[in-house]
């Protein structure tokens, strides 16, 4: 089982192998955490993003880190869904953009990952059941990553993050 820390902070500042972005279908970048990884990785991060997509919602896939680089060796991709009132399966797509984007870092053979909280900004989603839908499906993952870092932007998220531990 991996140790699961709860920080607040900038995800771009992490010293892990690979963080996640909440991104959209076209992995173009786009607002939130996404646009601030994007804009930290660099151009390369977008190009490398449209060569893979369409990425649907609940998948997950990888580039390299580009700008992000050395400390962050890779960005993982994935799409959260949209908040449409909890009764048009969101919480399953939510878990599997966890359970996914751990199989992806899997593969890459990463040790440390970070995630922002998927979901909670533009999408819509409850930063409370987010929070507890990413922490029970990262306990519950079979995972070789050794820590997963969950990354709170903002104090709220940070707060429902921090009671499900």
């Amino acid at each position: 089982m991996a140790e699961i820390q709860v920080v607040r902070g900038d995800i771009t500042d992490e010293q892990v192998d690979a963080v996640v972005t909440a991104a959209n279908e076209s992995l173009l970048g786009g607002g939130g955490v996404d646009g601030a990884i994007h804009r930290a990785a660099g151009p390369e991060l977008a190009k490398a993003g449209a060569a893979q997509a369409p990425c649907p919602p609940g998948d997950a896939v990888a580039t390299p880190s580009f700008g992000l680089g050395p400390r962050i060796r890779h960005v993982i991709h994935t799409v959260g869904p949209v908040w449409e009132g909890g009764g048009h399966g969101e919480a399953d797509v939510l878990a599997r953009c966890y359970r996914r984007s751990l199989e992806v870092a899997d593969d890459l053979r990463a040790g440390s990952i970070a995630f922002p909280a998927i979901a909670t900004g533009i999408y819509g989603f409850p930063s409370d059941e987010a929070a507890r839908i990413a922490m029970s499906t990262i306990r519950a993952a079979h995972t070789q990553v050794q820590l997963v870092r969950l990354v709170a932007f903002d104090e709220e998220t940070y707060r429902h993050l921090k009671a499900q531990e």
